[in-house]
Formats: structure tokens, C-alpha cells, sequence
């Protein structure tokens, strides 16, 4: 039941929107005519639109925001799961009132969405058909609804604007969108009032109600004051599990953040320790307040996301997590007291190389079922306690996984040790993994050093080239991680440590037990799970992303502008065998940004190994099709383009194609999709309007036009 607060606050938001909203419906006519002239810059001044809308307008030209465009752009998969993830609390504190919207606003033709503080939509319900029709133009799961991305709506607006807002069909900016309306009313979080998502309802406007917005309103207070419920309750969960774990923490300061970085707790000593230990200038360490801790697992990401411009550099030993019912949902800074501040002799804090920007399975680019099918195996077994055996050629990215079930595991905010068995000498290999004493050898450091498993303690210990660890070394390694005690060269007390092993390999470890190379126990102990990166071959339509990936990420690295693949040289690319696998891709890519002449790669700009391998692949069984050429060069420029092993294509089917079978490998990011295409984005909007091409359609199976039924990477 509807509190009179609710409903009065539902009323105040109708008549904040003011009268000309029931005006609109009467003057949508005018209203056409006023973004017509706003486009053309004919008019700008005394136009009879809201100046809400005028001002989104005015942003949208900004961002370039194609007026035309009849669709939002849809984030991947993958992506919408790990969003998902991340804004559960909102989902949850959301399901009860998408619950009564499903009846509620049945045969309204109108439906009820939830977004995350982005504009993507993460949840939708409603009237069945109207939720069908809104697929037409993204309006549902996935849909990126920010003003940048889609123009005036009810969602990037009131997100832009931080206040409901209600945009009536022909207010919208792009035309494709202008068959419907929206409301949508920010969620603001009950602790600091930040925007954390939107509450939206939208229909096709004919009969689309001016109480939509008191609707929408008087629902997003609904969440917020669910969602006010569900973190008062945690937060009381969590205080209860920091002050369990006070007791082992005698004269060592405090600090208990929720998941989202905030203080909860910060005992007396906390602040002393930590200014005496980092030497930094501290931010209030009041309830609520959001701290900008590195290393911080669960709540480092979102403590960097309120403008802060620098992390405090907090050591990963700090750093505890807070558990509930099994899982993290805080994090526990342990700040030693003065005279246990230094680090131990022999100990070495740079070995761990844990690193929350690339500990996401969201983070590892790709979108072919091969890839995808291997992250969520990964997304399964990374929170079991069981060593991981990962599988895979040379280049394919074996570590990103090791990162990404690190970071998804339940030791997520202890250390990360990568470690290469087979860079060091075999005399070596054991005072690296296990530790010495002082004296134990020759050259030995006078303090003695920690191996990498006690500096993986409490974390993650992944071992890269297993098979190159000798059979000598290898009973002992079976005992630490069958006991979780080893004993540090020339030494005789035992040291217990809890790591998590993650071991990486490019051989066939069967063969190599079979060849007696390797130990068979050892092996079924490291394989008690096991996961197969597949090569970059394998990953339909993953190269056109991953080189839209290298090229921004290698551009702005080394401050040049990215570069752009002429539609030939992208076809030479597409079809080569990449035995490097990602890491040549990478390398091939960087090269370009480095060396290429204008910006322009074309074929003679590849490497000549590249070259040649590609040369004969049309006598291969690589589909006949003619080379593309560079987009937006005349047939009449290049005559005798056509090849004659191939069957005869118009250039402009081919081009058509090029650009459809990109647009679907980045994922209908166009962006992304120019840069590969080496055209600007203007052009290639020119283009797809040239040739009737729809982002949300774009790639799709061709088995009616050609035979060939080929997709280049399906999102």
C-alpha cells in the first residue's frame, strides 16, 4: 500500500515537469518542427519545447549522437552478466515492485524497467506485447540508454538531469525512438545518496498517461526504501563479523568497508596507524564516508568511482575480506601496530601483481561461443578451493583467465603471484618457489628470503610452464599442496601456508606423464579441475574486437591516434591461421600504431610472414569473395580490382557485407566498428544508411543470399 507521503511525492514530480507536458500530446506537430530546426541550427532561441529537452538536445549534439539512429546500442552478453552481478542489491530491492508491475501494468501497453546508474538496462516487466514491440529499438535487457548513447529518453535524461523526467515521443532526439514515451525517476543510495539506477516505464505513445511519471516516482521510492532495508541489515552483519575478527587483532588498527568502500568501522587506532604507516593525507574517517583504497577487493573499484583522484596505497597483507553466508561482501583493513609495521626481513611485497582492472571475467574481450563457453567454466569453478590446471598454445591468454578466476575466487583480497617456472635455472627453481635461510648456499642473502608460496599466503599462487619444473622438485611441491607446509632450503621448521594454485600449461601434460616427464600424482592433484583456452582460430569473429581493443588501448599508450585498417588489409587479418594467438595479434597491432604512415595500415603495411601465409588462401577453401576495398574509394578509382580466382561480386555488395560482418564482431559498438574499417564514424553512418544497414541486424546468417552462411562473431 502507497503511503500519502509517496503519492504526494508522485504528484509534486508531475507538477515540476510543468503544464506544457498535456501541451505536447496537442503540439507534437510544433514539437517536430522546433528539433527539425534545431538540427538544421536554423533555430535555436524561443523554441516551444522545455528546456530540459532543449538543454539534452544541445548535450546530444555534443556527444555526436546520431539523430537518425533508431535503436539503442546493446551491450554484449557478457557484459550485461558481470553488470548484473554488480548491481544485485539494486535487483533485489527492485524484484518485489517489477513483481506487481508485471500484473499491475498488464494490457496498459506499457512496461517497467530497471537500470543501472549507467543507462543500461538490467531488468524489465510489463505488458507481454509491449515488451515484445520494445525490442524493436533495445528497450530492454542490455539496452545502453545514457543521452550519449541513445539520445533524449526518459532514462539518460533523468540520469543526466538527476531528477524524474518524463520525454513525450516526438521529444526524443532520435527519430527511430520517436514512436514512444518514457518516465524515468533516479535511485538513489540510502547511505550517500548517489545515483546507483533508474526506475523507467515507457509505452508506444498513443495513450501513453501524463501519470506515468507519479508512477514512476512513487515506484524508484519503493526500491530505494527496499534497498534502505536490505543495507541496513548487512551493514549490521557485517559490523558483527569485523568485531568476531577484532580479537585477533590486538593493538593493530581497524577499518571495516561495506561493498561498495564505504566506512563502516574504524576503531581508535585506526587513523594514527594509517597516516603513521602511508605518510598520506587521509579523507574523514567518518560513517559512510567512501575510502579510496587500493587493493581493497570488493569495494576498491566503487571507492575510486565518487571523483577521487588518487587511491591510498594500502599493502595487499592489509587486506582481509568480509564474509557472509560464504561469500564477500566487505572488506576488513588490518593495520599493524607500530612495531610490526615494516615487512619481515626476506619478505617481498612487489611479488604480488594483483590488479582489480584485469581480475574480471567481463574484462577478457571476446564474444564467440568457444570463449564464452570457457568463461563460465571459469565463472563456476573460480570460487571452489581447488586447484585449476589451464590449458592452451602459447599467446592465448592463459594468465587474463588466471587474473580473472583470482578475482572471482574467495581469496580474491589476498596476494596475486604469477611466477614462470621455466624463466629461472633449474638450480634456481627451488629457493624461488620454496625459500632459503641464511646459508643455505653459496650467494645465499644474509636474511634468508621468502619463496613464492609464502608470499602468495593467503592468496593466489599461479604457476605458469608447470611442465618445466623438474622431477626432483616435484615430490615437494605435491607435499605443500597436499600438507599446506613447506620447509624454506636448509632449513628444518616446518612453514604452513593456505595458497590457492593456479598452474598454466602449453604442453599435453598426459603425453608428458606418459613420457614419464611428469609425475602422475602430481598431475591428477594440480588437474582436479581443469580449463582449455581455446586459440584465437577457434574464436569466430573475436579478431575484429580484439583489434579494436589493441588499438585504442596501444594508441593511447603510446599518444598517438589509432590507426586504421584499410577493408583489405581487415580481410587479411580476419582470415590468417594466428599460430601467435592473441599475443601476436597484439604485437601486430602495436607495430601498427608505431610505424604505419598516416594512420593507414593497408597490406603492404602487414608483416611479410602474414603476407604470404594469406596469399593463397582463396585456393584453400577461404570463401570467394572479392577483396573489399578501402571503404569509401570509388569502383571508378580502381579498375581491375576484381579478381580473377574468384566469383564476380559488385563492390558494393561487397562492401555492404565488410561492414555488416564488422559491425557484428564489435559487438554493434560503431565506434569501434570505423576503427577497423578505417573510415570515420560519420562515414560509416553515411554508409550504413547508403546500404540500408541496421546495427541491430547487422551480421546476421546470409544463407539466403549466398550459400555461405558464414557469420563473422555473433555477439
Amino acid at each position: 500500500m502507497l503511503t500519502n507521503e509517496e503519492v504526494g511525492i508522485g504528484r509534486r514530480a508531475v507538477a515540476s515537469s510543468g503544464p506544457a507536458l498535456h501541451a505536447l500530446v496537442e503540439g507534437e506537430t510544433a514539437t517536430m518542427k522546433a528539433w527539425e530546426d534545431f538540427l538544421s541550427g536554423s533555430r535555436r532561441e524561443n523554441l516551444p519545447v522545455r528546456d530540459v529537452v532543449i538543454r539534452s538536445w544541445a548535450r546530444c549534439q555534443s556527444f555526436l549522437v546520431d539523430a537518425r539512429a533508431g535503436a539503442a546500442p546493446v551491450v554484449g552478453r557478457d557484459q550485461i552478466e558481470a553488470l548484473r552481478r554488480d548491481n544485485r542489491d539494486l535487483l533485489q530491492a527492485a524484484a518485489t515492485t517489477l513483481a506487481e508491475a508485471a500484473d499491475l501494468l498488464a494490457g496498459t501497453r506499457t512496461v517497467m524497467l530497471i537500470t543501472d546508474a549507467g543507462g543500461v538496462v538490467l531488468e524489465a516487466a510489463g505488458d507481454r506485447a509491449t515488451l515484445n514491440a520494445a525490442r524493436d529499438i533495445s528497450l530492454g535487457c542490455g539496452g545502453h540508454w545514457s543521452e550519449s548513447c541513445a539520445g533524449t529518453n526518459g532514462i539518460g535524461t533523468a540520469l543526466a538531469s538527476k531528477q524524474p523526467v518524463m520525454v513525450q515521443a516526438a521529444e526524443h532526439y532520435c527519430a527511430g525512438i520517436k514512436g514512444w514515451s518514457c518516465a524515468g525517476a533516479p535511485i538513489h543510495d540510502p547511505v550517500d545518496g548517489s545515483v546507483v539506477g533508474l526506475l523507467d516505464i515507457s509505452g508506444l505513445k498513443q495513450g501513453f498517461s501524463g501519470q506515468a511519471l507519479a508512477l514512476a516516482v512513487v515506484a524508484a521510492r519503493q526500491v530505494e526504501w527496499n534497498l534502505a532495508r536490505q543495507t541496513e541489515a548487512e551493514h549490521v552483519r557485517l559490523l558483527e563479523a569485523c568485531l568476531e575478527d577484532s580479537q585477533k587483532y590486538a593493538g593493530e588498527g581497524l577499518i571495516a568497508l561495506d561493498a561498495r568502500g564505504r566506512l563502516l568501522y574504524a576503531s581508535r587506532k585506526a587513523a594514527h596507524l594509517l597516516k603513521a604507516s602511508l605518510g598520506s593525507e587521509l579523507p574523514q574517517l567518518s560513517r559512510g564516508t567512501r575510502l579510496p583504497i587500493a587493493g581493497a577487493g570488493v569495494g576498491a573499484g566503487d571507492a575510486a568511482g565518487d571523483g577521487t583522484t588518487g587511491r591510498l596505497p594500502v599493502p595487499a597483507d592489509w587486506v582481509r575480506p568480509l564474509m557472509l553466508d560464504g561469500e564477500r561482501r566487505g572488506t576488513l583493513l588490518v593495520i599493524p601496530g607500530m612495531a610490526s609495521a615494516k615487512p619481515s626481513p626476506g619478505r617481498r611485497p612487489a611479488a604480488d601483481e594483483s590488479d582489480q582492472a584485469r581480475s574480471r571475467f567481463a574484462d577478457i574481450v571476446g564474444g564467440s561461443d568457444s570463449l564464452r563457453a570457457v568463461i563460465g567454466q571459469g565463472e563456476r569453478l573460480a570460487p571452489l578451493p581447488v586447484p585449476i590446471l589451464i590449458e592452451g598454445e602459447t599467446g592465448v591468454g592463459k594468465e587474463l583467465f588466471a587474473r580473472a578466476i583470482h578475482g572471482h575466487s574467495m581469496v580474491s583480497g589476498g596476494p596475486f603471484v604469477p611466477f614462470n617456472c621455466g624463466a629461472v635455472s633449474r638450480e634456481m627453481l627451488g629457493s624461488e618457489l620454496f625459500g632459503y635461510v641464511r646459508g643455505a648456499f653459496t650467494g645465499a642473502s644474509a636474511e634468508g628470503r621468502a619463496g613464492r608460496f609464502e608470499l602468495a599466503d593467503g592468496g593466489t599462487l599461479c604457476l605458469d610452464e608447470i611442465g618445466e619444473l623438474p622431477l626432483d622438485l616435484q615430490p615437494y611441491l605435491l607435499r605443500v599442496l597436499e600438507e599446506g607446509v613447506l620447509y624454506r632450503i636448509g632449513d628444518g621448521t616446518p612453514r604452513r601456508v593456505s595458497v590457492r594454485l593456479l598452474a598454466m600449461t602449453n604442453r599435453n601434460l598426459r603425453q608428458e606423464v606418459a613420457a614419464g616427464r611428469f609425475r602422475r600424482d602430481l598431475y591428477h592433484r594440480l588437474a582436479v579441475t581443469a580449463l582449455r583456452v581455446p586459440p584465437l582460430r577457434e574464436r569466430q569473429g573475436d579478431v575484429p574486437r580484439l583489434i579494436a581493443h589493441f588499438n585504442g588501448q596501444l594508441a593511447a599508450r603510446h599518444g598517438r591516434g589509432p590507426v586504421r585498417f584499410t577493408a583489405e588489409a581487415f580481410e587479411r587479418l580476419h582470415r590468417y591461421d594466428w599460430p601467435g594467438n592473441v599475443r601476436e595479434l597484439r604485437n601486430l597491432v602495436e607495430r601498427a600504431v608505431l610505424l604505419s604512415t598516416g594512420g593507414i595500415v593497408g597490406i603492404d603495411d602487414l608483416p611479410e610472414e602474414l603476407r604470404d601465409a594469406c596469399g593463397n588462401a582463396a585456393a584453400d577453401g577461404w570463401p570467394l569473395r572479392s577483396p573489399p576495398m578501402p571503404l569509401g574509394m570509388s569502383a571508378a578509382m580502381s579498375p581491375g580490382m576484381q579478381s580473377p580466382v574468384v566469383s564476380p561480386m559488385s563492390l558494393t555488395v561487397t562492401e555492404q557485407r565488410t561492414i555488416e560482418d564488422v559491425i557484428a564482431a564489435t559487438g554493434g559498438n560503431l565506434s569501434d566498428a570505423a576503427t577497423v574499417l578505417g573510415i570515420s564514424r560519420s562515414t560509416l553512418y553515411r554508409k550504413m544508411s547508403q546500404h540500408g544497414i541496421r546495427r541491430t541486424t547487422a551480421g546476421k546468417t546470409r544463407d539466403d543470399r549466398t550459400g555461405m552462411g558464414v557469420v563473422v562473431g555473433q555477439a
